[in-house]
């Protein structure tokens, strides 16, 4: 399973992507609204981790892009 995860705090993102890691999946790491919605449009991901107050796109707005 490929798991993006889309967080701007380096520590919370490491810490989530490393358990995430550690319990056999992929992940990958996104730091902004941008840059997790250009990762989740040109790679096929089963979940994702967004937070909300990201920078340059909100983490509902790359919800609502994702889903369109």
């Amino acid at each position: 399973m490929r798991v993006l995860v889309v967080e701007d705090d380096k520590k919370i993102a490491s810490f989530v992507v490393k358990g995430l890691k550690q319990s056999g999946f992929a992940a990958d790491h996104a730091a902004d609204g941008e840059e997790g919605l250009f990762m989740a449009s040109s790679v096929n991901y089963d979940a994702a981790i967004v937070d909300l107050m990201l920078p340059k796109l909100d983490g509902m707005e790359v919800c609502r892009r994702l889903r369109a």
